[in-house]
């Protein structure tokens, strides 16, 4: 009974002292926990950017999916604009791009001549950008000593018949 009654148990309120065992655990934890919401969001950012491209691209395409390819004078300013679509949102080439580093020498536009089963010929448009690297702001691999510093994606392409 005596070594209850000397101890620091009865001291300190009931509870042995933990000597900032909290803060200590917190510590280690906040790193990894850091790293892996940084990762989080930049996973988020590319697919975010990823996303943007794809549409856009698939809006070019259905733009340029209406006009005949045929009549080359009236193409060729479609194709013109079709890129101001895939890199700028808008029809005329001014503003603000999409997605930052996009650039219209990225999109490039082919008419493809094919033939259905049946024989009937079928035009098909496709809008491709090409090369397009996603710089990571905050790359969560920089704790851990390495990792790139950005990703090149795929080619991001849609494909539309023509009218």
């Amino acid at each position: 009974m005596n070594l209850i009654r000397g101890s620091s148990y009865l001291k300190h309120g009931g509870r042995r002292t933990m000597g900032g065992a909290a803060a200590v655990e917190l510590a280690l934890l906040l790193i990894p926990m850091l790293i892996l919401i940084l990762g989080v969001a930049e996973f988020g950012r590319a697919l975010y950017q990823y996303n943007t491209l794809t549409k856009a691209v698939r809006d070019a395409a259905r733009y340029l999916s209406q006009f005949n390819p045929n009549d080359a004078s009236a193409y060729d300013e479609a194709k013109e604009d079709a890129i101001c679509l895939a890199v700028y949102g808008s029809l005329s080439c001014g503003g603000e791009v999409l997605v930052a580093d996009l650039v219209p020498d990225m999109v490039s536009i082919n008419t493809i001549a094919e033939t259905s089963s049946a024989g009937v010929p079928i035009t098909l448009v496709e809008v491709r950008i090409t090369g397009f690297i996603f710089n990571f702001i905050l790359n969560p691999l920089m704790f851990l000593g390495g990792g790139d510093q950005s990703i090149t994606f795929d080619d991001i392409r849609a494909v539309m018949r023509q009218s």
